[in-house]
């Protein structure tokens, strides 16, 4: 277990894809297949450099990556149609750790929520995909911000709804994006990468990188605030 000392912190903010749950997993499957079903086949890196970003972002970079003659609307209809199919055979796999994680949070009464740059309705369904629909009684999505990550409205607002000053606020990310964001927000964040992080773009100490939620678990433990 790496040895440091965390701040104080009163509430821990879950990011969802990629941190949560394996959505990645099916977005990058959903995407290549309708896209390459329109005639504009998406490698694993383009799918993958989307991780953490909102829909505005996602649109913004396929028409980078696919022309501007590329339909998103064509688009994002196959992709559902795809994404459906897939969840409904083979569901949503949480990440390692997750219900150790949760099962500490709850067992220390520590206030908890979920931060995403997904619309509400989009977070709820892949919670109830993934089994986990009840688990988050505080939803933070993009719809309720005027901007999403990589600034850091939903951050404040997630803070803001839990009581909580942002620089008491652990934060849970899986992408650069979602640091980011935490970073701006004054939140204390740490890095759980769902894919090969280039270590020196990251502006996070490498102290604050964990492979999966169980070593967040032992951290979380060692430092857990003094009543």
């Amino acid at each position: 277990m790496k040895d440091f000392k965390l701040p104080y912190f009163s509430a821990i903010i879950f990011d969802l894809d990629g941190l949560v749950l394996d959505t990645e997993t099916t977005y990058l499957y959903a995407w290549q297949q309708a896209a390459k079903k329109m005639g504009y086949p998406l490698s694993d890196s383009f799918c993958l450099s989307l991780s953490g970003a909102d829909a505005v972002q996602v649109k913004k970079n396929l028409i980078d990556y696919c022309g501007s003659n590329f339909d998103l609307t064509y688009f994002r209809q196959l992709s559902s149609k795809y994404w459906f199919a897939y969840v409904q055979q083979h569901g949503i796999q949480k990440k390692k750790g997750f219900n150790h994680l949760l099962n500490i949070i709850k067992k220390n009464h520590i206030p908890y929520c979920l931060a995403t740059n997904s619309p509400e309705k989009n977070a709820r369904e892949c919670l109830n995909f993934a089994g986990i629909s009840n688990e988050f009684d505080l939803i933070i999505s993009r719809d309720q911000v005027k901007k999403g990550k990589p600034a850091p409205d939903i951050f404040l607002k997630a803070a803001d709804y839990l009581q909580k000053p942002i620089n008491h606020c652990l934060v849970l990310e899986d992408s650069i994006i979602g640091i980011k964001a935490a970073q701006q927000a004054g939140a204390y964040p740490l890095l759980i990468p769902s894919q090969q992080i280039i270590k020196n773009a990251l502006l996070i100490n490498e102290n604050l990188i964990f492979k999966d939620l169980i070593e967040v678990s032992e951290i979380i433990l060692a430092n857990l605030p003094k009543n």
